[in-house]
């Protein structure tokens, strides 16, 4: 007797099961050629490493949230990412970096579940080098921090690599969006259900057409294909439904889409009953057509989707300026045009002042910069950096005026990323997104009850009926009202604002701003312009060389009265060095220019209470401070003189007051004196509450005060500022807006920027966002009103699975289309007039 060897063994002798990881089919000849570790089957030997690896570090969670999640790794090669040590390729994939931390950004294709989401964000267990990982799912992206001293962007890779993860790295597209608008996987599901629904309804054409009972070998056999056509259907371009359905029965959650799943599996397993017992010819037709349509609401949603997040992060940018430099021979030391942040190109030169955004990563040209990354890193510790050396974008100069050469050009989605990190958002900003899972939890309970109602009804008196009424009562229900209603609604509102010059952070700021109870104006560049106003000097003539020394130092700072001294004073020539350069906030700045110490500011910043009204220097000028001066000179620690600023109040700002008013508690801080006491109790109403309502002499620490004290009355507050002085209150608040003039005064503080041009037309912004709120609401509606149409049909065993299956995602295309078709349509009547040719107060 011959001995038999696996290889000559013409079957499979031993059993076959799935991959613990991945699910792929494992088959063997006997127990040798099993890969098996802890009673658990594998694949191949990268799965089973994946499995060792995330067993080692106490993360198999990652099976129980979804089973069999992961990537299979089977007859895959192992890639080389020695590539990845190069310097300059380095220096492309990173986002930022301080020599201690660096942040890269990857886009993961592989990614599609609950259960990746969960395994990428813990990738700090299976690297202690990884400090954080986040995930955006919808963009397939990963923002990794690592440590320097711990790993590298090579081992990062290489890590998710080892995991089934990955990344796509393109380095000739890294500045551009290359990703497609409908991910592939989705393409190809919609392709193998439209090829079987197709077919199926081709096979079923003896049903269709009543063929009768000499044909019936026929009929099975065309049955049986339609069986193995439905496969597909069911479990490869459906798997999304049943996967999400499973993991919400598991978590607790009672997701939306756990009728239709019940629907899928009901409609499959009935159809395979009836065709096998040749009791009927099943609903297979009805199923495909159900997958089929399903997908193409699923495709026109992410469709949607793309275009909105991509004219947010690609076509509209924050209406913020920087100040670029051109160098000629007439101005050596560069000529000043304030420019926006998007028409800035590398190899541009621009001048960062004193607490402005790095909007670009760049090189140190000239100047100490001293960088504060906590909008980036979140740690407030500022970094010293010398010329020549990168600064990274989202970086905040803390010392004096620095100039940098741009090496990148800006991208308005990683500073939107950053925008939107954890560490710069309020607890408040929720609300309808908790409401709609709060209707989509319910509504899952409701359906599930009818639908299960209908079919014990039905099922003593025909079992038929009951399973088709069962069927169509899951599949008709419409769930997009609390799944799609929301993102899409208001997320169409940010895209027309943004477009506008309102660029709010993301669509919970909608939400807020329908709650505000208070509303809070600084004075100085928000209602006031922060250039063109008339400066008036009083005091010791000053000689052309203290002028461009004053004007030096006030070229450092951006607050709105600096600007406006060194661009009223400016002449060509050379601009002297500044030197120990400080800022006080509130109150002015010092520093050493030609060896002389100078300082410009308040009254109170030299040491004078602002109340008494007069500022006294050695020499006795300024006795009586007449003109109320709320700009002081001194050189030497010898007052020189004061300027007087006339302000120039931007157009409309008394009518978009007026409308605050009508709406809310309205109140005014400033840092100024009470000069203009009079003129701004008239603009507030001429009353007693009104003259409690102004509040002047107040620094940042008062604003920020005064924010928590309304707060802590109840109140829900908006306070609108230019984000130099009030970045703390802009914070404490509710809802923060900041004013952008020709400045980089962006603070992700805010929660949004309003371009200083459209002040006028913030009543029309807010009330848009506000009717988006209503156009949600009313969305909501018309979901209700579908769903107990289509619902009273279908528990009579009226409406046949087929049917319910093209009305469903009819019905998700159709609140999508209502939801942003009518909120663009608002836009049109509501923010096409300017406010100078209609009445604000109609507003709403």
């Amino acid at each position: 007797m011959t001995k038999t060897t696996p290889l000559d063994k013409p079957e499979i002798l031993v059993k076959q099961t799935a991959c613990y990881h991945c699910g792929l089919p494992v088959s063997a000849f006997d127990s040798k050629d099993l890969i098996l570790v802890d009673d658990k089957h594998f694949c191949c030997e990268g799965c089973k490493l994946v499995y060792e690896i995330l067993n080692a570090n106490d993360l198999c969670k990652y099976y129980e949230i979804e089973k069999n999640a992961g990537i299979s790794l089977k007859g895959r090669k192992q890639p080389q990412y020695a590539w990845l040590d190069d310097a300059e390729i380095i220096d492309k994939l990173t986002d930022f970096t301080d020599g201690r931390n660096t942040k890269v950004s990857f886009y993961l294709p592989q990614i599609h579940c609950a259960s990746c989401i969960w395994l990428v964000e813990n990738l700090y267990k299976l690297s202690p080098g990884i400090t954080s990982s986040k995930v955006n799912f919808l963009k397939k992206e990963a923002y990794i921090t690592f440590l320097n001293e711990e790993t590298t962007i090579r081992k990062v890779v290489e890590l998710l690599d080892s995991i089934g993860y990955a990344p796509e790295i393109n380095l000739g597209s890294l500045d551009k969006d290359n990703k497609k608008p409908v991910s592939r996987r989705l393409i190809y599901q919609l392709g193998v259900a439209g090829f079987g629904f197709g077919n199926i309804m081709l096979l079923s054409f003896p049903e269709y057409f009543g063929l009768d009972a000499s044909e019936e070998w026929f009929r099975r056999l065309f049955g049986y294909f339609n069986i193995l056509l439905a496969i597909p259907v069911a479990f490869y371009s459906g798997k999304d439904y049943l996967t999400t359905a499973w993991y919400s029965l598991k978590t607790k959650t009672y997701g939306i889409d756990i009728p239709l799943a019940l629907g899928i599996l009901v409609l499959f397993f009935r159809s395979v009953w009836e065709i096998l017992s040749g009791t009927g010819a099943g609903y297979m037709d009805s199923l495909a057509g159900l997958v089929f349509f399903l997908l193409i609401g699923k495709w026109f949603q992410q469709m949607t989707y793309h275009s909105i997040s991509f004219e947010r992060d690609y076509r509209s940018y924050f209406p913020v300026a920087a100040t670029r430099l051109t160098f000629d021979d007439e101005n050596p030391n560069g000529r000043e045009s304030s420019v926006p942040v998007n028409n800035l190109e590398p190899g541009d030169t621009i001048l960062v002042r004193h607490k402005e955004l790095i909007p670009a990563d760049s090189i140190v040209r000239k100047g100490k910069a001293l960088i504060d990354y906590s909008f980036v890193t979140g740690e407030a510790e500022p970094v010293d950096v010398s010329a020549g050396d990168k600064i990274y974008a989202g970086g905040r100069q803390m010392a004096e005026a620095v100039e940098l050469l741009l090496t990148k050009k800006v991208s308005q989605s990683y500073l939107t990323q950053l925008w939107n990190e954890a560490a710069f958002k309020k607890e408040d900003l929720t609300g309808t997104s908790q409401l709609a899972n709060k209707i989509g939890k319910y509504f899952t309970i409701i359906i599930l009850t009818i639908a299960f109602g209908t079919l014990f009804y039905w099922l003593p008196k025909d079992p038929s009926i009951a399973f088709n009424a069962f069927t169509a009562v899951l599949i008709i229900a419409c769930p997009c009202a609390a799944a799609l209603n929301v993102p899409f609604t208001l997320g169409n509102a940010v895209r027309i604002l943004s477009k506008r010059g309102f660029f709010m952070k993301n669509t919970n700021v909608i939400e807020a701003l329908d709650r505000v109870t208070s509303v809070v104006f600084d004075k100085t560049g928000t209602l006031t312009h922060a250039s063109g106003s008339q400066l008036d000097y009083e005091g010791m003539p000053l000689t052309d060389t203290e002028r461009r020394n004053i004007v030096a130092l006030a070229r450092h700072s951006s607050h709105p009265v600096s600007r406006q001294l060194a661009d009223q004073w400016s002449e060509s020539g050379n601009v002297p060095e500044v030197v120990d350069f400080q800022e006080f906030e509130g109150l002015g700045v010092k520093g050493r220019v030609g060896g002389l110490e100078l300082k410009i500011g308040s009254a109170k910043f030299f040491g004078h209470a602002p109340e008494q009204g007069a500022v006294v220097s050695s020499n006795g000028f300024l006795r009586k401070n007449k003109n109320g001066a709320n700009v002081f000179i001194e050189i030497e620690g010898e007052l020189k003189g004061s300027c007087h600023l006339h302000n120039r109040y931007r157009e409309n700002a008394w009518e978009v007051v007026s409308w605050f008013r009508q709406k809310a508690r309205t109140f005014l801080l400033s840092g100024d004196n009470e000069r203009e006491r009079a003129y701004l109790l008239e603009k507030f109403g001429s009353t007693e509450e009104a003259n409690a309502q102004l509040h002047f002499h107040q620094s940042p620490k008062d604003k920020l005060a005064f924010l928590k004290k309304l707060q802590s009355e109840g109140n829900r507050t908006l306070m609108i500022g230019d984000g130099l002085n009030d970045a703390g209150a802009l914070k404490q608040s509710d809802v923060g807006i900041v004013v952008a003039e020709n400045t980089n005064n962006f603070t992700p503080a805010c929660d949004a920027i309003l371009d200083a041009r459209q002040f006028g037309n913030l009543p029309r912004f807010l009330a848009f966002a506000r009717k988006s709120i209503h156009v949600v609401y009313a969305a909501w509606g018309l979901a209700a009103i579908y769903n107990v149409i289509g619902l009273s049909y279908a528990v009579q065993g009226a409406l046949s699975p087929i049917v319910a299956a093209i009305l469903m995602p009819a019905s998700s295309i159709t609140i999508v289309g209502f939801g942003v078709g009518l909120s663009t349509l608002l836009s049109r009547s509501m923010l096409r007039e300017s406010p100078s040719t209609s009445n604000l107060q109609n507003l709403n």
